[in-house]
């Protein structure tokens, strides 16, 4: 018998057929990266068991009655440490979605182990850069555009605009939307790195160049290309303590 290795990752399977379940523990238990702590049916189970076993990597079913995958994923970002997800689905169209929600990889069924080992060798990676760095804070964005999805790295975002229930990725003279809010983006992004001025702004922290006191207790932040962004009264403090005042 093949032991795991020190540090495999804690993985819970879910899917709502018993079948599929089974299938996923027999390729599982040719990896050493990888070590399944528990099995779930259905959503719900999934997240009662997530909170209570706290893995590290989820392979879940994207169609599932009731909560669907989309949905565990959605409820599972909201965690301050989230698991890595990767999806495995007989289903080709929701990989927009998945990647939407930062999922580490979109496996079609059935599941061959040479691809399944891929997708785990990326979840393993991405823990290992956040363990590299100290932090969880994001390192990439997987954005769509046309019929592609494109890897975006973190540090190349000059500024993000809120849009209702997505966010506006400025990377450059180019911008991309995705699905995710604002408020939930700025608790994952490395704050040594960007700062929210703006209930619809976060700004690189580099490209800002100075603060202006328009007069009447109002401040604008001046970037490098020149234009300046009033900052919110709200985070006024944050980022004059930025500039250490």
């Amino acid at each position: 018998m093949t032991l795991k290795e020190d540090g495999a990752l804690r993985t819970l399977i879910v899917d709502d057929e018993p079948l599929a379940i089974e299938r996923m523990q027999v390729l599982c238990a040719e990896l050493p990266q990888i070590s399944v702590i528990g099995t779930a049916s259905d959503g719900e189970a999934a997240l009662r068991l997530a909170e209570k076993l706290q893995p590290e990597l989820l392979m879940l079913d994207m169609t599932m009655p009731g909560m669907d995958g989309l949905a565990v994923a959605r409820q599972l970002g909201k965690r301050a440490d989230p698991p890595a997800v990767i999806f495995v689905t007989a289903h080709e169209d929701f990989a927009v979605e998945a990647f939407d929600l930062e999922a580490v990889d979109y496996v079609l069924k059935p599941v061959a182990v040479d691809r399944l080992e891929r997708a785990i060798d990326r979840a393993i990676g991405r823990r290992d850069r956040g363990r590299a760095e100290g932090t969880a804070w994001l390192a990439e964005f997987w954005v769509p555009h046309r019929s592609e999805l494109l890897r975006i790295d973190a540090s190349e975002v000059d500024r993000i605009d809120a849009e209702r229930d997505y966010v506006r990725l400025h990377v450059g003279d180019r911008s991309y939307l995705l699905l995710q809010t604002i408020a939930g983006l700025e608790g994952r992004l490395d704050p040594a790195r960007f700062i929210r001025i703006h209930r619809s702004i976060i700004l690189r922290r580099d490209r800002i160049r100075g603060l202006r006191h328009e007069g009447l207790g109002v401040w604008s932040a001046e970037l490098d290309d020149g234009e300046t962004l009033r900052i919110g009264r709200t985070y006024l403090r944050k980022v004059k303590a930025m500039a250490g005042r």
